[in-house]
């Protein structure tokens, strides 16, 4: 190692640390890729979401989420744990916006909670709610980092659920005059804004297997929820449209490359049918394309629920869309499952690199899926909206050195660069996440974050993986 390379460990991880062989090895592997590499106006950040990190769950005002519901009447969550307290990031924000600023990241994703604005999810506006928010991008702007805003990042007021939620259409226009009152009270000083985060997770989390609120399995269900959040990612997109000037306005998907098991020919169409629902169920619509319910005839019972200027309804000329990817499906033909007749082979079976939630760390499916979506004549411009991984962490000596999170994060990253040295229009990319949470049905075993978190005393500790991106920020 040369002085020059000491030098530069030391000024990140201070003299003292203790820096395994390997952690060096992987931190000096920062020269092969470089923040400059990316160009001066890609976006560097990180990404949270409201119920995973804020606490509060019942104060000054706020509803009843249905998530809040979900975790005290059920015990479909990991050791029945609750996001109550979480991070507690509702009293905590301004030290985990200062320690942001530290770490050099320019920008910062979180989610408006739906039910700590508007309690019963339609009619009076809690204040207290809206100036939470406020205190919250005041304290981004004069800390220098820009805060990109989801409306929705899965916490529907639970008045609003107990009517049907997304298998409500009624739910579509308490949504827009949601959305509309979060563009008027923020657009003054947000321009980059999501409408919706993963709405394949939650309708089908929530509607179809029922490991997410509101706990209903069944078909009918998930395909009313389907066409309703269709409609409200346009919608949401209008509204935003109307109530913000200069917005950069975009809607993230979660996004999964799809392999045939083997090549054969039953599985390559089985990984087609897969795909539909995996990748082109929301994005097509949305682009004007319909439902592509050619590769999926399930999807005609969707099209029951359309009514007229439905088609029209669903478009929106979104200025970005947001990718959330962190592994690969590989698809085998099952006749005997519903819907799709297919089945994913287990990812032990493919490899022996998993993370911690049983995901196969596949960085060449984030360049895949890149390219899926760029092929897409009307997709403008694409921003990697969550990448990640959960690794069991342990805490020694005050160090939390995550050397596979590093290295997941660099191979990762790799892959993008190879896509936008390509020629797609790539406009950033947000660690997911900021700090370890509440990782929705797995409770807070996972942890994700590159600053960890004890739950028992709220100390945060900055991981390897956070020193690394700090240094890589740093860099030009």
């Amino acid at each position: 190692m040369t002085r020059e390379q000491w030098l530069k460990l030391t000024a990140v991880f201070g003299a003292g640390s203790l820096l395994p062989n390997t952690l060096v090895a992987q931190l000096l592997a920062d020269a092969e890729i470089k923040r400059s590499d990316f160009g001066s106006d890609f976006v560097w950040g990180t990404a949270t979401a409201s119920y995973q990190i804020e606490g509060g769950w019942n104060e000054d005002g706020k509803g009843e989420s249905n998530w809040d519901h979900f975790v005290h009447h059920t015990r479909k969550v990991d050791r029945h744990e609750t996001g109550d307290i979480a991070d507690d990031f509702y009293h905590r924000y301004e030290a985990d916006i200062a320690l942001m600023r530290q770490m050099n990241i320019p920008a910062f994703r979180f989610s408006l909670s739906w039910p700590r604005i508007v309690p019963t999810g339609s009619g009076a506006i809690n204040q207290k709610g809206i100036d939470f928010y406020n205190r919250v991008i005041d304290s981004c702007l004069q800390k220098g980092i820009e805060p990109w805003i989801t409306c929705y990042h899965w916490d529907m007021p639970q008045t609003l659920e107990a009517k049907g939620g997304w298998r409500n259409r009624d739910t579509l226009k308490r949504f827009e005059e949601y959305v509309g009152g979060c563009g008027k009270s923020f657009g003054d000083r947000v321009k980059n804004w999501m409408v919706l985060n993963e709405p394949l997770s939650y309708t089908v989390g929530g509607y179809l297997v029922g490991i997410h609120p509101p706990g209903v399995f069944g078909f009918k269900s998930f395909y009313k929820a389907v066409h309703t959040v269709t409609l409200s990612q346009a919608a949401g997109g209008r509204m935003l449209r109307d109530t913000v000037s200069k917005a950069n306005i975009g809607t993230t998907y979660s996004c999964i490359p799809i392999y045939p098991w083997k090549d054969k020919p039953a599985n390559i169409e089985a990984a087609k049918r897969v795909d539909v629902i995996a990748n082109r169920l929301f994005i097509e619509p949305v682009l004007g394309m319909g439902y592509p319910v050619q590769d999926l005839p399930a999807l005609k019972h969707v099209e029951r629920y359309m009514q007229p200027g439905d088609e029209e309804q669903v478009k929106f000329n979104f200025d970005f869309i947001g990718l959330q990817n962190y592994t690969r499906w590989v698809i085998k033909n099952f006749p005997l499952l519903p819907m799709v007749h297919a089945l994913n082979i287990k990812p032990k079976k493919l490899s022996t690199d998993l993370t911690e939630m049983g995901w196969e760390v596949y960085p060449e499916g984030m360049y895949r899926i890149i390219k899926q979506f760029a092929a897409y004549k009307d997709v403008k411009k694409i921003v990697l909206t969550e990448s990640g991984a959960a690794f069991k962490d342990e805490l020694v000596n005050g160090e939390i050195n995550d050397v596979r999170r590093v290295k997941y994060l660099q191979d990762y990253l790799k892959q993008v660069l190879r896509a936008k040295n390509e020629g797609v229009n790539l406009g950033g990319y947000f660690i997911w996440s900021f700090m370890d949470n509440f990782e929705w049905a797995e409770g807070y075993r996972p942890t994700l974050g590159i600053v960890g978190i004890d739950y028992k005393t709220q100390q945060r500790t900055v991981k390897a993986s956070g020193k690394w991106y700090s240094n890589f920020l740093s860099g030009k």
